[in-house]
């Protein structure tokens, strides 16, 4: 039944705002024609869909590749539907196997419970977390018998979960999986089942996850949801997909003038891509930037100046935001010192080798970058170039050492 016939213009126009919204920077919706029903019949009932995330918090803290998601989420909580948010607090025991070559070490309970802990500090900065249902999945799978629990191992077969690319490659590679790895995707389906839930989304890695909630959710006589896959986002390098291992991310932590630096960095290529997946922005206002990137009508640099401002003012402040804008405008394309440099009391020799000072300072991890830095001309003392390695520094008080365009430090005798 087509129940666009039943709604009224005023719905129908609800409609199109939500799924064209919805739908923006989606990679996948699996089955579309099935959401497009699920959002109709929600707008004719009144009734808001419930939308799902599950997260296994393996890590304290998150980055801004990982609110690609939170901010659909966003999206749809400003719709008025209902979000569940998913705290595998028993699956991180077992670990998510997607993309590994070997088991996942598992966590204990109270690393989970610290973990998810600094997720909720961070999540409020995207979300209104009042009105946010927060599921912990110990809940019903600690009261799982060993009757339900093969109950539920017989609704999937080992080929198809062989289908799997890590599975499947550890498998061909003569490379072991234990049982309990399987009963991971199991799990984060059999999560969808006690939930109902409407939708789930998740990066395109959690594409085999998400789709085994659809299964699942049939072979228990629920109605299915629909999938939602979101893009993984590139980190600061353009390359490899934003990571701390990588060291190419944004912190939801990091200082708004870091954060702003971080984001000037990006290459133009993101500028597009980082708007539509990290901005609330309109369709007119990301079309319009496209394509005056295009037709160099719009200097990258200034898109990009326009995209840090704004990713600062939604972890801060507009505020903050317009005052990152000017100290970055002031050090980078005015030459000018930031306001704030921090302050180093120094108590040792009265001249060291430039590397050795750095290392000192801490301000890199190893001589070797030190000396790779140096040879790039990414240190300064005092606004001057350091040219040589070699090169021996006479301490002064209120000597200011620069590495790269945002690392200060004030050396204070």
């Amino acid at each position: 039944m087509n129940l666009k016939e039943n709604m009224s213009s005023l719905e129908y126009e609800n409609f199109e705002n939500q799924y064209k919204t919805l739908t923006l920077g989606i990679v996948d919706i699996i089955p579309k024609e099935d959401f497009k029903n699920k959002l109709i019949k929600s707008i004719v009932n009144k009734k808001p869909l419930k939308v799902k995330l599950g997260l296994d918090p393996t890590a304290p803290d998150i980055h801004l590749g990982h609110t690609v998601v939170l901010n659909k989420l966003r999206q749809f909580q400003n719709f008025g539907h209902t979000i569940q948010i998913v705290i595998g607090d028993f699956t991180a025991r077992i670990g998510d196997p997607t993309g590994k070559s070997e088991a996942r070490i598992q966590l204990s309970e109270t690393e989970v419970v610290k973990n998810a802990k600094t997720y909720f500090n961070q999540f409020q900065k995207v979300l209104d977390m009042d009105n946010v249902q927060v599921h912990y999945n110990s809940n019903w799978f600690s009261k799982l018998n060993f009757e339900e629990s093969i109950n539920l191992s017989s609704k999937i077969t080992v080929a198809r979960l062989l289908e799997r690319n890590d599975f499947e490659n550890r498998y061909s590679n003569n490379l072991p999986i234990s049982l309990h790895e399987f009963f991971y995707p199991l799990m984060q389906g059999y999560d969808s089942v006690v939930l109902e839930s409407d939708i789930e989304i998740g990066g395109t890695d959690q594409h085999f996850n998400l789709l085994m909630g659809r299964h699942l959710q049939e072979a228990y006589q629920k109605e299915k949801q629909v999938t939602f896959t979101t893009p993984l986002l590139e980190g600061l390098d353009g390359k490899d997909k934003m990571s701390k291992s990588k060291n190419n991310y944004v912190s939801l932590e990091d200082s708004p003038k870091n954060m702003f630096g971080k984001i000037m960095s990006i290459p133009d290529e993101l500028i597009v891509k980082y708007f539509k997946l990290l901005t609330p922005i309109s369709f007119e206002k990301l079309s319009q930037i496209e394509k005056g990137l295009q037709n160099n009508k719009i200097h990258p640099k200034d898109s990009k100046m326009e995209l840090a401002k704004n990713i600062v003012s939604i972890y801060y402040t507009n505020e903050v935001a317009e005052i990152a804008y000017k100290e970055f405008i002031n050090v980078f394309q005015k030459n000018s010192l930031p306001d704030d440099i921090p302050e180093y009391k120094w108590i040792k020799d009265d001249s060291i080798n430039i590397v050795e000072l750095v290392y000192e300072l801490q301000l890199l991890p190893s001589k070797s970058q030190i000396r790779n830095m140096i040879k790039n001309n990414g240190i300064k003392v005092n606004s001057k170039k350091v040219e040589d390695s070699s090169q021996v520094i006479e301490i002064e008080n209120n000597m200011i050492i620069q590495i790269g365009k945002r690392k200060f430090i004030k050396i204070i005798l």
